[in-house]
């Protein structure tokens, strides 16, 4: 039976990214989209995208950082895909402003949409994987997590609280035959960083050794290795994909 891969966020950018490059492995694909018009026109595409190396894929509309409603989601993929092998925490987004500014609701979203819905997706597809003896986890962190960043307490602290929950939760689960990893990316080519001005996007380049940013496919290539067999015994680790950044 063909393996299942869960991505959160997966409608556009990274997340969709990686869902094609999972389904080139030949897992069928569950793409999480926040919501259901975005299911309805990027979600679609990025299904059609996966389909077309001949697995199944379908979308599944859920607010991630909702509790309850990522627990239904899980039950409805085991339930249309006899299983759940793969789990990539994607679903991420920013608010930035400098800390003296910064307003208790931006802190709070960013916080609850990219640290707690890791919590809550790992929390119950946790409990599918221990019942199967198996499981690969891949949360999506952010060099920022690492060395932080000036205006982004908020989005700094959400990605370095993934990386100790990914640590942590790869010690509990490693006697079940489950493996719990994150990536790092560093600055890559998204809607959000085409938009920058030339002189921010200099500044941002000259931080990085190889001088260009990366691309979503780069996030997906070493999201496809840690959930593949060849990967078996890493876990607990996290992957920066940077470009070799100097921050």
């Amino acid at each position: 039976m063909s393996k299942t891969a869960l991505i959160t966020g997966a409608s556009q950018g990274i997340g969709a990214a990686i869902a094609v490059r999972l389904a080139k492995a030949g897992m069928n694909i569950a793409i999480n989209c926040y919501n259901q018009q975005l299911a309805d026109t990027d979600g679609v595409q990025v299904a059609a995208q996966c389909e077309a190396f001949g697995v199944k894929a379908k979308c599944y509309v859920a607010d991630v950082s909702k509790f309850d409603l990522c627990q239904q989601m899980v039950k409805a993929v085991v339930e249309d895909f006899g299983s759940l092998d793969v789990l990539v925490n994607n679903a991420g987004i920013t608010k930035d402003g400098l800390l003296p500014r910064m307003s208790e609701d931006q802190f709070d979203a960013v916080i609850n949409v990219n640290l707690k819905s890791v919590f809550n997706m790992m929390r119950h597809a946790s409990g599918v994987m221990i019942r199967q003896r198996s499981g690969r986890i891949i949360n999506v962190s952010s060099v920022v997590g690492l060395y932080g960043n000036p205006g982004q307490a908020n989005y700094s602290a959400s990605k370095a609280g993934i990386i100790g929950m990914t640590k942590t939760a790869a010690k509990e689960l490693g006697a079940r035959n489950i493996t719990v990893n994150a990536v790092a990316p560093g600055f890559i080519h998204s809607k959000m960083t085409d938009v920058l001005p030339d002189k921010v996007k200099e500044t941002m380049l000259g931080a990085v050794a190889l001088k260009r940013f990366g691309e979503p496919e780069d996030i997906a290539n070493a999201v496809a290795f840690l959930a593949s067999d060849d990967a078996s015994y890493i876990s607990g680790q996290v992957l920066e994909i940077d470009g070799c950044i100097s921050m």
